[in-house]
C-alpha cells in the first residue's frame, strides 16, 4: 500500500464510472473476449463492486459517463471519423436500443448518481456535459474506474487534468486488451496526467482515512 494516500473530501471529489455496459463487462458481450484476459487477471468486477459500493456509503457522488451507443448510419456524413471509430461502427458495439448497449446489471446507475452525455470520442469530457455537472457540485478531485485504461480512462483523465482537476486512477478497477496495454496506461503514461494511481484497497483506505 502506498505510504502517503491522497485525502478524498467528499463533498468536492466524484467517482467517474466510464462505459459500464454489457459489450465491455458482460459474457456475450461483443468487446469482452478482448478484455476478459485481463479483467480476470485483476478481478475486474469485484473491484468495480467494492468502488462503487465504498462511495456511495461514504457519500461520494457517482458519475455515469458513457460512449455513444452505436447507430448504423453514425458516421455516414462525418469527414473525419478514425479508425478506431469506424471499427466500433461496423461490428455496432454498445448498439442503441441492444443488450450489448444495456448497462451490466451489477453497474446500472443508482438513484442519485448522475448520468453523463455520451461520449463519441475516447474523452468523457469532450462534447458532453461532465465538465458544467463537475462544476456545479463544486469538484475538484476525480477518481477515474471503467473501461478500457489506455483509451477511454486516459483520454479522461488526460483531458480532467488539462481543465484542472485531481485525478486519480485506480489500476484494478479496469482492464485492457492486453497486459502490454495496461503497463502502457498505468506505468508509463499516467505519471505525466494523474496525481493518484491506486490499487481498489488503497481507494477504500483512502475513502475511509478521510471520514475519520
Amino acid at each position: 500500500m502506498s505510504l502517503s494516500l491522497p485525502s478524498y473530501d467528499p463533498r468536492h471529489t466524484a467517482l467517474l464510472f466510464i462505459d459500464p455496459y454489457n459489450d465491455f463487462l458482460s459474457e456475450g458481450g461483443k468487446l469482452w473476449p478482448r478484455v476478459a484476459e485481463v479483467a480476470n487477471a485483476v478481478g475486474l468486477h469485484d473491484k468495480l463492486r467494492a468502488a462503487t459500493a465504498a462511495a456511495r456509503a461514504g457519500g461520494y457522488p457517482v458519475f455515469i459517463v458513457p460512449h455513444h451507443r452505436a447507430e448504423p448510419d453514425d458516421f455516414k456524413s462525418w469527414d473525419h471519423p478514425t479508425p478506431y471509430q469506424l471499427g466500433a461502427a461496423k461490428v455496432q458495439v454498445f448498439a442503441k436500443g441492444s443488450w450489448g448497449g444495456d448497462w451490466h446489471p451489477d453497474f446500472a446507475p443508482q438513484p442519485g448518481d448522475t448520468i453523463v452525455k455520451e461520449h463519441w470520442g475516447a474523452s468523457g469530457f469532450a462534447n458532453t456535459d461532465l465538465d458544467m455537472l463537475l462544476k456545479q457540485r463544486r469538484v475538484s478531485h476525480v477518481i477515474l474506474i471503467g473501461l478500457i485504461a489506455n483509451t477511454c480512462i486516459e483520454c479522461t483523465g488526460r483531458f480532467a487534468n488539462e481543465l484542472g482537476y485531481h485525478v486519480t486512477l485506480v489500476r484494478d478497477a479496469t482492464a485492457a486488451f492486453s497486459a502490454e496495454a495496461m503497463h502502457a496506461a498505468h506505468e508509463i503514461n499516467a505519471p505525466s496526467y494523474a496525481h493518484a494511481v491506486l490499487t481498489t484497497q488503497e481507494l477504500l483506505a483512502a475513502f475511509q482515512r478521510s471520514r475519520n
